[in-house]
C-alpha cells in the first residue's frame, strides 16, 4: 500500500484533500482515484484476455495499417479492417476503445456465451465508467467499436519448444446497426465474439476492479500499466527489476526518445497505482522493481471460475 492511501487511512480524506491543496493535478487525481477503490462496496469485476497484459493498442490515431507490440513472449498484430468499399477503417486507439472490449470481454466471460448485448446493458456500463452517450463520446465510441468490429488480429505466444498462435478477430459480427442513432440506448443488436479470440479469453482471462478501471479511464496507459500490473505482481515469488528500456519496449510505441516516454509513464503508473493499493512497487533511475503483491481482485470473489493461466 502506497504513501497515499495510508495518509488516507490515517487521516481521513478530507484530511487528505485539505494536505493536497497547492498540489499539481495528477497528485489530486491520484488521491481521489486511491479514495474512489478503497471506498468501493461494489466490488464489481471486470474480465480482459491476459495477453493485454504484455500488449496493447495504440494510443493514439496511427496512420499504419499493422500494429504490431511485443512483451513478455506475447507478440500482437493487429491489422485494420476494410469497408463496404474496401477502403481500411483505421485501427481501434485510446481509452473508448479499451474500454469497449473490456466490456464485451466482461460480458462474454460472465455469461460464459460468444454473444454479448448491447443496447441498455452497454449504455449503462460506459455510464459507469463516466462515458455518457451523448455528442463527443458517443462518436468516439461508435468510431472505436467500429474499428474493432472489422480489424483482424493474431496473438503469439512463445513457449519453450513451440509457439501458439489465436488468429482471427474480436468479433464475428458488426457491433454497430448501420443506421446513425442519436443515443446509445438505442443500441438493441447483440455482437457475437470470434470464436478463436472467445476460445482464448476464456482460458485466459484476467480479473481487474471496475472501480479503478472507472478512476482511470480517461489514461489509455494507465489503463494498460494497471492490467500488467495485476497480471505480473501477484504471481511473482522474489523482487524483480524491469529496467526503463524494457518498459520503453513494451509500453513506448508513439514516443521518439526514452526519456519522454519516462515522464509519461511515471505519470500513468502512478494513477495506476493508486487505483491497485494493494500494488508494491519501487521506482528508481534505473526503472521499476516489481514486489510480489495480493491481486486487485481476490481469488474468492471469482470462485477460482477465473484463475490467470500462463499464456504460453
Amino acid at each position: 500500500m502506497g504513501q497515499i492511501h495510508q495518509l488516507i487511512l490515517s487521516h481521513g480524506i478530507e484530511e487528505a484533500r485539505a494536505r493536497a491543496k497547492g498540489s499539481d493535478k495528477l497528485h489530486r487525481q491520484c488521491l481521489d482515484a486511491a479514495f474512489a477503490v478503497m471506498s468501493d462496496e461494489e466490488h464489481r469485476v471486470g474480465m480482459t484476455h491476459a495477453g493485454f497484459a504484455m500488449t496493447a493498442l495504440p494510443h493514439k490515431a496511427v496512420q499504419d495499417r499493422v500494429w504490431i507490440r511485443h512483451g513478455g513472449g506475447v507478440k500482437l498484430r493487429v491489422e485494420s479492417g476494410l469497408d463496404v468499399d474496401d477502403q481500411p477503417v483505421g485501427l481501434p486507439y485510446g481509452s473508448i476503445a479499451r474500454l469497449v472490449l473490456l466490456y464485451l470481454q466482461t460480458e462474454a466471460v460472465n455469461t460464459r456465451s460468444m454473444e454479448v448485448e448491447l443496447g441498455r446493458s452497454m449504455n449503462n456500463w460506459l455510464s459507469k465508467m463516466d462515458i455518457d452517450d451523448g455528442g463527443k463520446n458517443f462518436r468516439l465510441v461508435r468510431e472505436q467499436s467500429r474499428r474493432l468490429s472489422l480489424c483482424r488480429l493474431t496473438f503469439f505466444s512463445a513457449a519453450e519448444n513451440a509457439t501458439f498462435v489465436m488468429n482471427g478477430s474480436f468479433v464475428r459480427s458488426a457491433i454497430l446497426p448501420d443506421r446513425v442513432n442519436p443515443q446509445l440506448s438505442l443500441w438493441q443488436e447483440a455482437v457475437k465474439l470470434d470464436e478463436g479470440f472467445y476460445r482464448s479469453l476464456v482460458e485466459h482471462p484476467l480479473p481487474v476492479r471496475e472501480a479503478a478501471i472507472r478512476e482511470i479511464s480517461r489514461r489509455s496507459m494507465a489503463i494498460d500499466v494497471y492490467v500488467w500490473l495485476a497480471y505480473r505482481l501477484h504471481v511473482l515469488r522474489k523482487a524483480t527489476p524491469i529496467t526503463w528500456t524494457a518498459l520503453y519496449d513494451q509500453f513506448g510505441a508513439g514516443f521518439r526518445r526514452l526519456r519522454a516516454f519516462r515522464d509519461t509513464f511515471r505519470q500513468n503508473l502512478a494513477v495506476a497505482l493508486a487505483a491497485y493499493p494493494e500494488a508494491h512497487v519501487d521506482i528508481s533511475d534505473a526503472g521499476l522493481l516489481l514486489h510480489s503483491s495480493e491481486p486487485p481482485v481476490p481469488e474468492r470473489q471469482t470462485g477460482g471460475a477465473t484463475r490467470v493461466r500462463s499464456l504460453a
